[in-house]
């Protein structure tokens, strides 16, 4: 293999600039361009029904083969553009793959949302000759734009996280460069090519040239809604916890009825596991668990009618019976060495062993303080220890759990009883009573709750709490 790629992808969007970028990039003789080679309504440009041979049928069959043919057949380096709404499947190949180029073309999305809807109006995609310009004003629509402008961060940033995940670098372009000749060289460079270009092409015009007060029938309207979008994300809960996978192996199922429970860590597992037990009138060892991806799946198949749900509890019961259940109580050795560390490296005061008659509720008040400062710097990625999913935020578990299959429903805890009638109902099977609560040991939460603790809990769960909308405690 000769050079450090075998074929480049452009991840633009519509009214970026994209048609203006590939002529430039075919104007270099080891570089060709093939338009939207994965727009699901075309091959490459529209009317076009194949590339280098390849047909729409082929394509649909098996998208690959046509990044293969691109590859082999291409003299010099071939490559395409790539929209959000082109072919999933090529679109996590190119990613992952080391020899594909990217480049990524972007735009201010006023300027392009603008753009696009000139054009939707006129029907004027291209313009070669400023006397067949076509003109329109268009009317702004601050919903359209928020949903125009979400799906272009969407699209962002699967790409920028898929760039880190597999430790690669891509070429930014902004569309006010594109006309700039020493950065198309420079694009040029990073593509391996040694031809430079001395000028760029002219051949496509600027189609809306126009200040935007010209172009928006409503201008000051938008500048209103424009003035209450968030850039920079000042009003964004920060989240810094890994991202969590969805957990499949701790799934429980009851025996015969269609119910799924998919459990975030708390102090609801027994509770509800027994609550599954005597759905069916089984024992607790006929409750089906262990599942991978694909026995669940055909779990669901087997199961027409499931419905699947997930508890979420208030922040602080819930990480107050963590700490008790988990922390300070010591059971069959579980968490040995994070209380050790815990102890040592993070000062947490708990006793090396279960608590004795001195373990009064002073300083059970203060190891809890001490295990909530913690908490706060090691979900935000401040301390060497991992975050466990013991304690990790409910809002990023639930997220796992949705990468496979979002819950039909989320349950309140203080509202279990309602709940669970009302996911049995549907399914038309009675809702068992759900057992009592087993209270936290050796101190429940009032006992030591306070401002503090309230406090201190939200700053360490402070996702959770927008989330879920929850207020304090007490």
């Amino acid at each position: 293999m000769s050079g450090p790629f075998d074929y480049f992808v452009v991840f633009a969007e519509m009214r970026t600039g994209s048609n203006l970028l590939e002529t430039n990039l075919s104007a270099f003789p080891g570089l060709h361009c093939y338009g939207e080679a994965f727009n699901p309504s075309f091959m490459g440009y529209p009317k076009k029904t194949e590339i280098l041979g390849l047909t729409r049928e082929q394509r649909e069959a098996d998208p690959l083969q046509l990044i293969s043919t691109i590859r082999q057949r291409t003299k010099g380096l071939g490559g395409f553009r790539f929209f959000h709404d082109h072919d999933s499947r090529a679109f996590k190949h190119c990613l992952a793959d080391k020899r594909c180029a990217k480049i990524i073309l972007t735009r201010n999305p006023i300027d392009s949302y603008v753009s696009l809807k000139i054009v939707r109006k006129t029907g004027q995609w291209k313009l070669s000759n400023v006397k067949n310009l076509k003109s329109a004003k268009i009317r702004f629509d601050a919903d359209e734009f928020d949903d125009y402008l979400e799906q272009q961060r969407k699209f962002q940033l699967e790409i920028l996280e898929g760039l880190q995940r597999t430790g690669q670098t891509a070429f930014y372009i902004a569309y006010e460069d594109l006309m700039d000749v020493d950065v198309l060289n420079g694009l040029a460079q990073y593509l391996g090519q040694k031809d430079q270009l001395e000028t760029v092409s002219r051949a496509l015009k600027k189609q809306n040239p126009a200040a935007l007060e010209d172009k928006v029938l409503n201008f000051e309207e938008m500048e209103r809604a424009l003035t209450r979008i968030d850039h920079f994300s000042l009003n964004r809960v920060p989240n810094f916890e890994p991202r969590r996978g969805p957990a499949v192996p701790t799934y429980v199922a009851a025996a015969q009825g269609p119910v799924l429970f998919a459990p975030i860590n708390g102090n609801m597992e027994n509770r509800l596991t027994d609550w599954l037990t005597s759905l069916d009138g089984t024992d607790g060892q006929s409750l089906l668990n262990g599942f991978t991806q694909k026995t669940l799946r055909q779990w669901k198949r087997k199961h027409e009618k499931h419905r699947s749900f997930t508890v979420v509890m208030h922040p602080v019961q819930r990480i107050h019976s963590v700490f008790c259940s988990y922390i300070l109580n010591v059971v069959d050795g579980r968490f040995g060495d994070i209380r050790e560390t815990l102890r040592k490296g993070f000062k947490v005061p708990i006793p090396a062993s279960a608590p004795g008659k001195s373990y009064d509720r002073r300083h059970h008040r203060d190891a809890f303080l001490a295990f909530l400062a913690f908490l706060k710097r090691n979900l935000a990625s401040q301390t060497s220890m991992g975050v466990n999913p013991v304690w990790a935020s409910q809002a990023q578990i639930l997220n796992g759990i949705s990468q496979f299959s979002a819950p039909d429903m989320v349950l309140r805890e203080e509202q279990l009883e309602l709940g669970l009638r009302q996911l049995t109902e549907q399914i038309g099977i009675s809702s068992p009573p759900v057992p009592e609560t087993i209270p936290d040991s050796p101190y429940v939460l009032s006992d030591i709750y306070d401002e503090e603790i309230e406090a201190a809990v939200r700053t360490a769960y402070q996702r959770d709490y927008m989330m879920f909308g929850y207020k304090a405690w007490s």
